[in-house]
């Protein structure tokens, strides 16, 4: 089972997994943790994530990004419907009602829901992760805001099930930076003492969270959230493209908003200058050049100037910090510690007013960007049977009030009641010294909503014609993703086998001219590559996947030759001196006999003679070729070669009563008569160590079975 968090930020998104030695934030093919939240669509493929984010300018139409705003809402939505004219991209009805994104993919122009949208991030993230865990990834846990609504949860589990991910949890972020937060601390008071009251401040691109968290050890229980939705790094982003915008229109007559390649352009700019600025509070400067028209623009603000900019922005800090301590029923003095995570939490600006409102330095330990991934990836780890966690309970509350509404005869009219008030408990996960989880609390309330009306229509939910056409539509985006990465997929090997053919020719073109240059013995390789560059940038722009792949094996077949010639060429003396360094070896051997040392009087004159006579061959043999390759042109063919060589080098141990040695070996100690009539088994059949030489099989030593001594 794996065991994986997901955070899918407005601008970012970021991996967790669960190893034997704890939490990991997964890198992926780019080594960067974060992966952009954006999606882009091409004539041929789709590019996701750091790829999608490079065509951004290029692609500016059909690059999608900010999608998550819109999970679960209507097209005809007022929030929709403002928000459209700020899009580069377009925005369109689905048949369902909901809002859709069209593009052109593929030549054509298509409408994608935005759960499709998403679950084509999904999918990236999750080879983000079997990256890392180097298996399959199904199960896993989602992060969502705080203040998402039912609709807006259900679309992101719709989006999870597309991407053929099985989605264990929806984890409020809040929730999941206080697990984070709590799970590791060793120092929480005990259920019986006072809890440890922890503010959670969350500030993202796009939304603005707080959630107040007690602690106690092996428990936390959110007391209250707070939000401001529509409040985040883009509102600051948005401020300076418009201080830039009426600057530009005065100092360069340049309508930018005309343009939304330049208006994307500054978009990066500015956020680049804002996160600076959170470092620096110098003049800094904005340069961007061919920014319109082929004019190079420049201007420069500062932080104090910027602050003063945003003050209405910055006022919306505080009202959802006092919203959370009258919610929770808390003082400011009852506040242990406030922990700020978010990418705009950064900003000194907001750190500010946070330290003016609880009267306390805000905290950082955790990391800003990876804590809701982390969080996630702990309660996956706490649901899953594979992994033994400490011992530790997680209490959410809901953040609107549920209501259950129904057409009533009696009292002529519609009813409703409320069911489970804002702040209502309505989920908790505890682990046991096993490891195994237990359900402390009734079930989620579009659970208990589901039954109720089930209960009440008396109609099977698979007999429901509206929950028939949403499954079926379900079905049909799922179909439509597979078919989708299975483009993907062929347009990357396409492409792969076109990189390979400019690799080869840029590589091999220097190494003409380089290593190789003595090498080559005509120009019909450097003629070859120079026409197949240009055949890339003009007819091989765009051809099959097989037409590259010929196109490499033709090139190969004028380049292998050169490249075996200097790899000869570097081999060939190491393979000479090996050859000689065992001839020199047997020679030595040879002449100990001769000289009638003890060691070797039990070997065969003949036997000698014969090992004399191969090395004698052997050394001629090798001389010859040696003076033959000296004279000859490394532009050609060599006279001999390293497989030869060492064909000569190779010498065989044999394999004598199950034992099996090598020249190297030996270690001479005595005569093998000698030692014998002083080993206690002296009648013990000796090993024998047998050397093979050009397929003749030659007895050099023997070794006493008893102590092991070559003789």
């Amino acid at each position: 089972m794996s065991v994986v968090g997901f955070d899918v930020g407005f601008l970012s998104c970021y991996v967790a997994v669960a190893r034997a030695g704890g939490i990991e934030t997964a890198a992926n093919e780019y080594s960067d943790r974060s992966t952009p939240a954006c999606v882009s669509f091409g004539p041929r493929n789709r590019s996701i994530g750091a790829a999608a984010k490079s065509q951004m300018v290029t692609n500016c139409k059909n690059t999608v990004q900010g999608f998550k705003r819109f999970h679960g809402r209507a097209f005809s939505d007022p929030f929709v419907q403002n928000l459209k004219s700020s899009l580069v991209y377009d925005l369109s009805q689905m048949p369902s009602g909901t809002t859709g994104i069209k593009v052109m993919y593929m030549e054509e122009e298509k409408v994608f829901s935005i759960e499709q949208i998403t679950a084509m991030l999904l999918t990236k993230l999750k080879e983000t992760a079997e990256s890392a865990l180097k298996k399959p990834v199904a199960d896993c846990v989602i992060s969502v805001p705080c203040f998402y609504t039912d609709a807006e949860r259900r679309s992101v589990i719709d989006a999870a099930q597309i991407a053929g991910l099985n989605c264990l949890r929806l984890m409020n972020e809040t929730t999941a930076v206080a697990l984070a937060y709590g799970i590791y601390k060793q120092d929480l008071p005990t259920p019986e003492e006072k809890p440890r009251t922890v503010v959670f401040v969350d500030i993202g691109h796009s939304g603005y969270q707080v959630s107040v968290c007690a602690f106690n050890k092996g428990k936390l229980k959110i007391l209250a959230t707070a939000f401001d939705p529509e409040m985040g790094g883009k509102d600051f982003d948005e401020r300076l493209v418009k201080h830039f915008c009426e600057e530009f229109a005065v100092k360069y007559k340049l309508d930018v908003k005309s343009k939304p390649r330049a208006l994307v352009r500054l978009y990066q700019e500015c956020e680049k200058l804002k996160k600076l600025m959170s470092a620096n509070s110098s003049d800094l400067p904005l340069n961007i050049e061919c920014f319109m028209n082929d004019i190079d623009v420049s201007g420069k603000l500062n932080r104090y100037a910027f602050e003063e900019m945003c003050a209405d922005v910055l006022a919306r800090v505080e009202p959802p910090l006092r919203s959370l301590l009258e919610q929770a029923h808390l003082k400011k003095d009852d506040i242990h510690a406030v922990e700020i995570v978010g990418g705009s939490s950064r900003m000194p600006a907001i750190k500010e007013r946070i330290n003016k409102f609880f009267g306390k330095e805000p905290s950082t330990t955790l990391n800003a960007d990876e804590a809701v991934a982390r969080g996630c990836a702990l309660q996956c780890a706490i649901l899953s049977p594979a992994f033994k966690v400490r011992e530790f309970s997680t209490t959410d509350v809901v953040p609107f009030p549920i209501s259950l509404k129904w057409n009533s005869a009696a009292e002529d009219g519609v009813s409703d009641c409320e069911v489970f008030p804002k702040n209502h408990l309505f989920w908790m996960y505890s682990t046991s010294e096993e490891g195994k989880q237990e359900k402390k609390s009734d079930q989620p309330p579009q659970a208990k909503k589901a039954k109720v009306k089930t209960k009440v229509l008396e109609l099977p939910i698979e007999n429901n014609p509206q929950w028939q056409l949403a499954n079926d539509m379900l079905n049909l985006f799922v179909e439509s993703e597979g078919k989708m990465i299975v483009q993907d997929k062929l347009e990357k090997e396409r492409n792969d086998a076109k990189n390979y053919v400019e690799e080869y020719v840029y590589e091999m073109r220097d190494k003409l001219h380089g290593i190789f240059e003595k090498f080559v013995n005509d120009n019909v390789l450097s003629l070859k590559l120079e026409d197949t560059e240009v055949w890339l940038y003009e007819d091989g722009e765009d051809q099959p996947k097989q037409v590259y792949i010929d196109k490499l094996v033709d090139l190969k077949s004028l380049g292998q030759p050169i490249q075996d010639r200097y790899t000869e060429f570097e081999e060939r003396p190491k393979a000479f001196d090996e050859l000689g360094r065992q001839l020199q070896q047997y020679m030595k051997i040879v002449e100990a006999y001769k000289t009638k040392e003890e060691q070797y009087d039990h070997l065969e004159e003949a036997e000698v003679q014969k090992v004399d006579r191969m090395v004698n061959d052997v050394m001629i043999w090798m001389n010859s070729k040696m003076n033959q390759q000296s004279k000859q042109s490394l532009a050609v063919e060599p006279v001999v070669k390293t497989t030869e060589i060492q064909a000569k080098t190779r010498v065989s141990p044999v394999k004598k009563n199950s034992m099996q040695f090598s020249l190297a070996d030996i270690q001479p100690k005595h005569a093998h008569r000698t030692h014998l009539s002083k080993c206690a088994i002296a009648n013990s059949v000796p090993f024998r160590i047998l050397l093979r030489l050009n397929g003749q099989i030659h007895i050099i030593m023997s070794k006493c079975p008893s102590c092991g001594v070559f003789t």
